[in-house]
């Protein structure tokens, strides 16, 4: 019951309308005083409160002889309205906040820390995207974000992937990373950075047991980071890919001496 009138009250009723129209649905017509009795609603502002659910077009009145009773909207009809009052205001507030905002561009940095939302948010970057779309991702993660960015390349959106494990998707242009498990063994983490037109970033480190840092940006200086860093893998990949043998026979299997970045052998 309790969670029946917080949802309503999340719709837009007040506690006591909600519970005079759950009264309601239980049983009616009712007079204002077996509504007040039977939801628990004081005698003093039932009257009150009823005057507010005819406002809403939540109850509806039949005149009787003696007095007033009370009906209520259809369930299926009342949550029918509530869903198309929230889609046009989401969909009008959409557009007056963007135009009060306006082409400012955010520098502050957006803070996150729970799987779903990181997962949630990289599909709504995806499907607002315009031109490019820049993406570094592990076998898991993209499983939860392939609809999306198949979705992008249908619109034309230029794609790039650096793919962290094995994978047989042909979605876009997609690169394989050659070093993976290596790469999880010494981080002990996996990783999901998006970059979208140049200018929207969200990134994430996804450590074992669920915990989660991850961060949302519009940081222009951010953007231009984090877009090199998947354009140079991009680079290092597409080398690997042709003269692999050579370098694992310069830098040592996996390329070790390639990724000590402290140290330089030929030139010390």
């Amino acid at each position: 019951m309790k969670s029946t009138v917080s949802q309503l009250m999340a719709l837009g009723l007040s506690g006591y309308e909600a519970k005079a129209y759950l009264s309601l649905l239980r049983e009616s017509p009712s007079t204002a005083y077996e509504v007040g009795k039977a939801s628990g609603v004081p005698t003093s502002k039932i009257y009150e409160v009823l005057s507010r659910l005819l406002e809403k077009d939540v109850v509806s009145v039949i005149d009787t002889e003696k007095t007033k009773k009370y009906i209520p909207l259809e369930p299926a009809d009342f949550l029918n309205r509530c869903r198309n009052t929230v889609d046009m205001t989401v969909t009008s507030l959409g557009g007056r906040l963007q135009r009060i905002r306006g082409e400012q561009e955010s520098s502050s940095m957006w803070s996150i820390n729970d799987y779903e939302y990181l997962i949630d948010k990289a599909k709504r970057m995806i499907e607002n995207t315009a031109a490019t779309l820049l993406i570094s991702v592990w076998k898991e993660e993209f499983e939860l974000i392939e609809e999306k960015v198949r979705e992008a390349l249908q619109r034309n959106i230029q794609t790039a992937i650096v793919h962290f494990g094995p994978t047989k998707a042909r979605v876009g242009q997609v690169y394989q990373h050659p070093i993976d498990e290596t790469v999880y063994q010494e981080k002990n983490e996996k990783g999901l950075l998006i970059v979208a037109d140049s200018k929207e970033v969200l990134m994430g480190t996804i450590f074992k047991f669920g915990r989660i840092e991850g961060a949302w940006s519009r940081n222009k200086s951010f953007a231009t980071l984090a877009e090199d860093y998947i354009k140079h893998d991009v680079y290092i990949i597409k080398i690997i890919k042709r003269y692999d043998r050579l370098l694992q026979e310069r830098f040592g299997s996996r390329y070790a001496k390639l990724r000590d970045v402290f140290k330089d052998e030929e030139v010390a």
